[in-house]
């Protein structure tokens, strides 16, 4: 049976809500709060970095998107296209692990298409889309026969969305080519500040860079300051995360740096949990943030048009982005809306040219 446009919007809104219900503890004591909690829980011990603060906030960035009225808002150019969707394709999804859910959006752009789901599970995070997926099914049991999960070779599939390294890129354009595709690469988001913002911004900008320890492509590994900018009150600003070094395997990471740092006599700034350095790059490694400061707008401008293919998002304010941005307000990059599509391809566009 071919669900309609309106079921299917009405089945992740339902979904929607009983997260949000779940997250505010409505559901207490219910099978499905009893469910999750024990999803949330193995997936938790399964890998460490996810860690159940992580996999809740992944959970209500997901809530916060399947509203009804923004899915009605994100389809609604599509609407006929997506009403006379008559000969669904098998859609392989090659999906990542470098943070909880990281693949939901692709997820819910084949199954709101109209489309199957192949998708081949990360050993990373081999728990949660299984269990949103349970809870989607029993709200709309005609979901069942259209969403397959492996952790097999994939076959039986029509197009592919794989998210991975660079490396695992040319591997998946090699393995992939012969078929319709969309294949993500590394990304990295870029915060730029002006000097001016206050504690309120700058605190807000602490859950850019260490939300999922800095793992995201969503995540800020750079900073873009002004001349002679001078990083106490930024500092000052990150002291709500500093029991991030209680988790052990980020101490590591930043233990590791620091030394490397110290041997090297490469200059830097630290803080305790944090290491800033000034680099060229983008992307920078775990407990490391690299910075590099501008004269102008238009070193900014230049910077980000050279660095467009690298760059997942933008964190900033009242930045004048020359066509570039826009930019997203401190704080909220790991709350991407539906329309805010990877690597700037729309996955919805791509879908309906598979049908």
């Amino acid at each position: 049976m071919l669900l309609t446009l309106p079921g299917r919007i009405n089945a992740f809104a339902e979904l929607g809500q009983l997260l949000d219900d779940f997250l505010n503890g409505k559901l207490e004591n219910t099978e499905n709060s009893l469910f999750l909690n024990e999803k949330i829980n193995i997936a938790s011990r399964q890998n460490p970095w996810f860690g159940k603060k992580n996999i809740l906030h992944a959970i209500s960035g997901i809530s916060h998107m399947l509203k009804k009225e923004k899915l009605n808002y994100w389809l609604k150019p599509y609407n006929k296209k997506l009403q006379s969707t008559s000969n669904p394709k098998n859609i392989a999804v090659i999906m990542a692990g470098n943070i909880p859910l990281v693949n939901f959006h692709d997820f819910l752009c084949v199954l709101i298409t109209g489309h199957n789901i192949i998708a081949k599970l990360s050993s990373n995070d081999s728990i949660l889309p299984v269990a949103l997926s349970e809870l989607l099914i029993n709200i709309e049991p005609d979901y069942k026969n259209k969403i397959q999960f492996t952790t097999d070779n994939l076959s039986g599939f029509d197009a592919v969305i794989a998210t991975g390294s660079n490396n695992a890129a040319r591997y998946f354009e090699y393995y992939f080519g012969k078929y319709p595709y969309i294949i993500r690469k590394n990304r990295n988001s870029v915060a730029i500040l002006d000097g001016n913002e206050d504690t309120v911004q700058l605190k807000a900008l602490s859950e850019d860079i260490f939300r999922y320890y800095g793992l995201g492509c969503r995540n800020v590994s750079k900073l873009l300051v002004p001349e002679n900018y001078t990083f106490n009150r930024f500092f000052e600003s990150l002291e709500n995360w500093k029991t991030i070094t209680d988790f052990y395997k980020y101490k590591n990471n930043y233990d590791y740096y620091k030394a490397m740092f110290l041997v090297n006599k490469t200059p830097h700034l630290d803080n305790g949990f944090l290491l800033l350095k000034e680099d060229k790059s983008l992307s920078s490694p775990l407990s490391v943030l690299y910075y590099q400061a501008y004269k102008s707008k238009d070193n900014i401008s230049s910077y980000l048009s050279r660095n467009k293919d690298l760059i997942q998002c933008i964190v900033g304010s009242n930045i004048d982005l020359n066509g570039i941005g826009p930019a997203i307000a401190f704080g909220k990059s790991q709350f991407p809306e539906l329309w805010d599509y990877p690597d700037d391809i729309n996955t919805i566009d791509f879908l309906l040219r598979v049908s």
